[in-house]
């Protein structure tokens, strides 16, 4: 379908709904779902919620595959929460200090079945924490020992790498070595409430930079190059830790590698590595365009409607300003996606009430009318809007709450 017809598909299936709103294309989704698994060929996938931030579409992607094993929760209220929605094997990936205690007295009062991970934990759920320094293992040893349950760790590993006048990754923990994990592996033994299942090592700046952009074209060889040498790195340090480990006693049950940008190099460690992690590319956000080995289909955006026309070819649409997360710049914009050609004026770019377009194809757009919109990253939409309005074959099939529309914030 061109990008014209699809203006008109799209047009057509929301008319009658008040705008704003967020919608996903369920066929495109699905269409994402299904080569994601291809991507991964038969290794299993641990789902990032961060990308999704909707129980119901988490269910769907879960229920599409076995291979869908796990997910992996940003917060630990959210696992919680996700945990009494019937979700299982779930790995939250940042490190919880204060929330571990926390009795989610703030939640709508039957939004959660179990209060505590602690509740859940001892509903047999599988919920498990991440810790990265010997202080977040004693927390959790002494809240542990105070509730009488195990709690069940793994390890963060920075896959980062360090070229001279360049730190090519993220800040995240601060194991590094073999010896390091040792070390804190060490001290969970010291420790009889917890218990350490599992090693995460998330290669950043492979998984989560473009390295095509059409517009960046030196730029986009540059960060080809560096994901090249970084490569050899990762896979050395990733397989060093797990050897030490299991050579030290360890029983590691998974070992977490990877994002929608590096799946087809994470796989190659199937000696080391046992799950991937996948999430945006489920709705394939603007951030997900410009990758040298894939494409996915553009599966979610929102819907603005066209209030002012303050010069023949401006239209002012109302709402907009949804920004993404990042360093500062033009690229964290939502940017417009149908009618094509249309584009944010540079000196106002998406603004928080109002959106002013430059227009001048062929669609003939006037007060009421829609304008397409995605957003730079995936999940972080549904963080704008309470519910997620459901396409398939042209048509509205379902309206769905987001965490937000659950009433509920884990960040």
């Amino acid at each position: 379908m061109s990008r014209d017809n699809l203006y008109a598909y799209y047009r057509e299936a929301l008319q009658g709904r008040p705008l704003p709103l967020a919608f996903v294309d369920l066929d495109r989704f699905d269409a994402n779902t299904k080569a994601i698994l291809a991507r991964a060929q038969e290794t299993p996938i641990c789902v990032a919620s961060k990308s999704i931030r909707c129980v119901g579409l988490l269910k769907r992607i879960l229920g599409a595959s076995p291979r869908f094993q796990s997910i992996m929760a940003y917060s630990l209220r959210e696992a919680v929460f996700l945990a009494t929605q019937g979700c299982d094997n779930i790995l939250v990936a940042y490190p919880v200090l204060s929330e571990v205690a926390a009795r989610l007295s703030h939640a709508p009062q039957d939004a959660f079945s179990f209060r505590t991970i602690f509740d859940a934990l001892r509903a047999n759920r599988t919920i498990r924490l991440m810790v990265d320094c010997e202080a977040h293992v004693s927390n959790l040893e002494e809240y542990g020992a105070r509730e009488s349950v195990v709690v069940p760790v793994c390890i963060d590993l920075d896959m980062s790498t360090s070229f001279p006048g360049l730190y090519f990754g993220v800040r995240r923990s601060p194991v590094r070595t073999g010896e390091q994990a040792l070390a804190l592996w060490r001290c969970i033994q010291e420790c009889p409430h917890v218990r350490l299942d599992g090693v995460m090592g998330y290669e950043a700046q492979i998984a989560g930079v473009q390295d095509s952009a059409p517009r960046a074209r030196l730029k986009s060889a540059i960060i080809r190059r560096l994901k090249k040498r970084s490569l050899p790195q990762v896979r050395a340090r990733r397989a060093a830790v797990v050897k030490a480990l299991r050579e030290a006693g360890a029983r590691l049950q998974f070992v977490n590698g990877g994002g929608t940008g590096s799946i087809e190099s994470t796989i190659e460690e199937h000696n080391v590595v046992t799950e991937v992690t996948v999430g945006s590319g489920f709705y394939a956000p603007g951030l997900f365009d410009h990758y040298a080995r894939f494409r996915h289909q553009p599966a979610a955006g929102f819907a603005l409607e066209i209030t002012r026309r303050p010069a023949p070819n401006v239209f002012t649409c109302h709402g907009g300003g949804y920004i993404a997360s990042g360093p500062a710049g033009s690229d964290r914009l939502p940017s417009i996606w149908l009618p094509e050609g249309a584009a944010l004026l540079p000196l106002e770019g998406a603004g928080e009430v109002q959106t002013p377009v430059h227009y001048e194809g062929p669609e003939k757009l006037e007060l009421g009318s829609p304008v397409f919109l995605r957003h730079a990253k995936a999940g972080e939409l549904c963080e704008r809007f309470n519910t997620l309005v459901l396409i398939s074959e042209g048509r509205i099939v379902d309206e769905i709450p987001t965490y937000r529309g659950n009433g509920l914030a884990f960040v």
